[in-house]
């Protein structure tokens, strides 16, 4: 399906979430000299416009990345993560906000690669038009992500973030999400993989953390944020999560400190709060 466009949700709380814990674990990888590559199978179109266009339309950011923007109390990790996005607009106007791509490439390396995938047509040349005149570090390719993998595992220098964020819109989505993994783990076994999903009253999204802590590797972690009770008529997304595999293992001490702040700064209502849980063998 390509009728998804991420711009009419960029900025929202769900990409708060996945925004803060992909840079956490890029920085996570560039402790060591060593070079990584960072796998985004579902990039989008890399930047977007807040205040024009489709993210105009609902305005989304303005309960997600608004709601932190002029916040004199954040904790260090999440106003690290404001400042990056202050960076995309330099006259202190939130105006622009950085997908998962262009918040990779302000944390990558000169030693590090980029490797893009991004289906949607219009999204795909936005996208190479985000990036142009960089070198060969970043490849840029209209392709299905899921089916790339699979030629890219494992990188060569056998260290990566994978980042899997499709949009869900086709329920073959969940499973294509687990499929994808399980056959990741048999060729990169020590590879992050970041997994972002939207909590939403269908049984496929209830049940897809569930499954991945079936997956056959030594460490996970799963966080996730609601920020108001689900809708009486079942439909809507009231939260989303990120299910981590072979995380950082400071990374569930941080979430500690920050998940509270997040349901206190973006919850809508009563419903408001986190899950934290992690398995480390």
């Amino acid at each position: 399906m390509l009728s998804y466009r991420h711009a009419f949700h960029a900025g929202n709380h769900a990409d708060v979430l996945k925004h803060f814990v992909e840079m956490q674990l890029l920085r996570y990888l560039a402790q060591k000299d060593k070079p990584f590559w960072y796998i985004d199978t579902h990039a989008g179109a890399g930047c977007y416009a807040l205040d024009s266009g489709y993210a105009a339309q609902n305005a989304e950011y303005e309960s997600g990345i608004a709601r932190l923007w002029a916040r004199g109390d954040l904790p260090t990790p999440l106003a690290d993560y404001v400042a990056l996005v202050k960076r995309f607009n330099p006259d202190g106007q939130l105006k622009l906000y950085p997908g998962s791509p262009l918040v990779a490439q302000e944390l990558l390396r000169e030693q590090d690669r980029m490797r893009l995938f991004e289906l949607h047509p219009s999204d795909s040349e936005i996208l190479r038009q985000n990036f142009a005149g960089h070198d060969a570090r970043v490849l840029i390719q209209a392709a299905d992500g899921f089916g790339a993998l699979k030629a890219l595992l494992p990188p060569p220098p056998r260290r990566a973030l994978v980042l899997i964020d499709p949009p869900y819109e086709d329920k073959q989505d969940y499973q294509r999400v687990a499929a994808a993994l399980r056959e990741g783990l048999k060729r990169f076994a020590g590879g992050v993989y970041a997994i972002w999903y939207p909590q939403l009253q269908r049984a496929e999204a209830r049940q897809l953390p569930e499954q991945l802590k079936k997956l056959p590797v030594k460490s996970w972690l799963h966080v996730a944020l609601s920020v108001c009770a689900p809708s009486e008529d079942g439909f809507g997304m009231h939260g989303s999560g990120m299910f981590i595999l072979n995380p950082p293992w400071l990374l569930y001490g941080m979430l500690q400190e920050v998940m509270p702040y997040l349901v206190e700064h973006l919850g809508q209502d009563a419903g408001a709060a986190f899950t934290l849980e992690h398995r480390d063998n």
